[in-house]
């Protein structure tokens, strides 16, 4: 098929995906660095219960790892975005390659105190995206029967935020039983699940890494940049006649 089959695009900013492009790029010896945030303020708060035993999994694999603290950070838009809470939670965000997400389930959705530090993490800072092309593994707890609801919006955000879901999830019912006095979570079905989906998250992390720049690269975004910098260029050009007339 040639160019002349496809009039409405720009051959100019058109890439045909490269296999050799997909090789490894960078400095990739260092071991997967995972953020884990989670969504209640609770001293017993199972949601941070079940990030801990994320994070310990994750080590046992070999990953480095940081759990945001989401207590002190100001409601979105409360304070301005210098505030040192905010400013936490994004360098950490950059800092990241992967990120572990746990909610409870609060009247059928995620908590606010889970959604205000996604909506804290902008889509864009400057030519900057603090979660564009990470890694993202979803969970949730119940306090009943398991339901699926928050982990389907964990997903739904995870796109938003132009970040790579992994397949496997883990939705814990009845959490409140699912961990010992030592906040130590219990062997069961439902801690094979976590282990499962810590896997796959590392697995997939080490695939992402040092290849998520060109995964995520997007012709409309090429095209976009190539008429900015000709109108930029045309500018110019303008600037120059009026100067020298």
């Amino acid at each position: 098929m040639t160019m002349q089959d496809l009039p409405h695009i720009d051959a100019g900013v058109l890439e045909t995906p490269s296999l050799e492009r997909l090789g490894l790029l960078g400095d990739a010896r260092h071991p997967p660095r995972i953020l884990i945030l989670y969504g209640s303020l609770r001293p017993q708060s199972f949601s941070r219960k079940l990030a801990l035993e994320a994070e310990r999994i994750l080590r046992r694999f070999g990953a480095e790892t940081r759990v945001f603290d989401p207590h002190e950070l100001p409601l979105l838009d409360s304070v301005p975005a210098s505030h040192a809470k905010v400013q936490e939670l994004r360098a950490l965000s950059l800092w990241s390659e992967g990120q572990v997400w746990v909610s409870p389930e609060r009247h059928g959705a995620v908590t606010g105190v889970f959604k205000n530090q996604i909506d804290w993490l902008p889509l864009e800072d400057g030519s900057v995206r603090p979660t564009q092309g990470r890694t993202l593994a979803v969970m949730q707890v119940c306090g009943g029967s398991q339901s699926f609801n928050v982990v389907n919006t964990l997903r739904l955000l995870g796109r938003w935020m132009r970040m790579l879901t992994i397949p496997n999830q883990s939705s814990v019912a009845k959490a409140w039983q699912e961990f010992d006095d030592a906040g130590r979570m219990k062997p069961s079905p439902f801690y094979d699940r976590v282990v499962d989906v810590m896997e796959e998250l590392f697995k997939f992390t080490l695939l992402v890494r040092g290849r998520s720049d060109y995964l995520v690269d997007r012709y409309s975004e090429r095209k976009g940049a190539a008429e900015a910098r000709a109108l930029a260029a045309s500018a110019h050009v303008v600037d120059v006649e009026k100067a020298s007339a």
